[in-house]
């Protein structure tokens, strides 16, 4: 059977894979999108039963379509927010089929496109576009070996603290996802300990606004690069519970043990670097300078917003991170599992096209656009700015990569001979 052919093939239906779809649809491209499992499958079974979004539902959506039967401020469930992806692919007919695993995409010979090689046959394109996001793979460091009793298990396989076992739980890792994950097996009665690394602290909410909104006046959406140092700092935010400002003084104070750094394992003793009441100090740093760019701001433009000066107040340092504990024994602490929150890695060993990828096989590219013609990446942080990684962010990307591929569809269109000029 001759393979089928299509201009562009489009590997994932996520918030990326939909979003290119309305684009390439609205250029007239002839296009599908192939989803291994179901439209924003990660949303439904790869997060916790709790899980909201991390920003309110006015914000983190496309620009077409709001979310229906929820106040704009509100954090959104993630079974809603993958309705909504579903809802948004029926408004324009998208073309995904789901249940199709790409196994292969190699480059066909004498420039003439691509062969997708995928569990339901191969397919012909000109054009590829990679829309498989950051969160591919689970990372989990080598520390503890999997040979131990402790339970192990990433924050992608956690749903619910009824499937853990008995007893206390130790979380690597604070940003959204530990931070939220601590706040939910310390309210089912768990006793939770919380390792906290390095991290940037925004506020939830400031002066009646939103840190979302707060992002967008002050410019820090469209930074097109991450400042020094800070390409893999982790965010400490949350929509949990209505939407609150973390703080791991009131972390803390629920009962939750702070530590430091998760650095080594040996005979069942977990140890951690004293480095707790840096890595607090740090975040709070980042809160403090965000409230002073927003009062500033404010004072600037001469917006009448409440003012909160009890905001730049910090409560004490908690006691763990003045008097840190260095190292647990497991056993005698009553832990009995380790959930991971160290988030993820990528994965492109289906993408084999020279060029595309570089040594360590992350993606080689320009705003999406790859060394390697032809190929198109999509949904990765800080792919043209600081929002790309975010429901409204790629969709923007989503548009430019479509241009991209207009422009490219010109010049293979050009017939002309090339002559020289004497």
């Amino acid at each position: 059977m001759a393979p089928e052919q299509f201009e562009v093939v489009v590997v994932g239906a996520g918030q990326a894979g939909v979003a290119m779809s309305e684009h390439l649809t609205i250029a007239g491209i002839s296009h599908v999108v192939l989803e291994r499992d179901r439209i924003a499958e990660r949303w439904r079974s790869e997060r916790w039963d709790s899980l909201v979004a991390n920003g309110p539902a006015w914000h983190d959506r496309f620009p077409n379509l709001e979310f229906e039967g929820y106040d704009p401020d509100a954090f959104v469930p993630k079974e809603a927010v993958a309705d909504y992806f579903v809802a948004y692919a029926e408004k324009f007919n998208a073309p995904i089929r789901t249940g199709v695993k790409v196994k292969s995409v190699t480059r066909l010979p004498i420039d003439s496109g691509f062969s997708v090689e995928t569990s339901a046959g191969e397919i012909h394109a000109k054009y590829v576009v990679a829309a498989t996001g950051p969160f591919q793979k689970p990372a989990i460091p080598p520390v503890v070996p999997s040979t131990t009793s402790i339970h192990q298990l990433h924050s992608s396989d956690y749903h619910n603290p009824a499937q853990l076992p008995e007893g206390g739980v130790l979380i690597v890792g604070a940003g959204s996802s530990g931070v939220q994950i601590a706040a939910d097996l310390r309210k089912a009665g768990r006793d939770v300990y919380l390792s906290v690394g390095e991290h940037d602290r925004p506020p939830r909410r400031y002066r009646g606004r939103d840190n979302v909104w707060w992002l967008g006046v002050l410019g820090k959406w469209d930074l097109a690069t991450p400042p020094a140092g800070a390409e893999h700092v982790t965010i400490a935010v949350s929509g949990f519970d209505g939407g609150k400002t973390v703080d791991f003084r009131d972390l803390a104070n629920s009962g939750i043990t702070l530590l430091g750094l998760t650095s080594a394992y040996e005979n069942g003793v977990l140890k951690f670097e004293d480095d707790l009441e840096r890595n607090i100090a740090r975040g709070d740093k980042n809160f403090l300078s965000v409230l002073t760019e927003a009062d500033l701001f404010i004072a600037q433009n001469n917006l009448d917003l409440p003012e909160e000066p009890e905001a730049h107040v910090l409560g004490p340092m908690p006691d763990a991170a003045l008097n840190p504990i260095r190292e647990i024994d497991l056993a005698s602490a009553g832990i009995t599992t380790i959930l991971w929150a160290t988030g993820y890695s990528v994965d492109y060993s289906w993408l084999q096209v020279p060029g595309s990828l570089n040594e360590a096989g992350r993606p080689q590219h320009q705003r999406g656009v790859s060394s390697a013609h032809g190929i198109y990446f999509l949904g990765l942080p800080w792919l043209s700015r600081r929002g790309s990684a975010f429901i409204w962010g790629v969709w923007h990307d989503a548009k430019f990569l479509a241009d991209q591929i207009q422009i490219q569809r010109s010049y293979k269109s050009y017939s002309g001979s090339a002559r020289i000029v004497q």
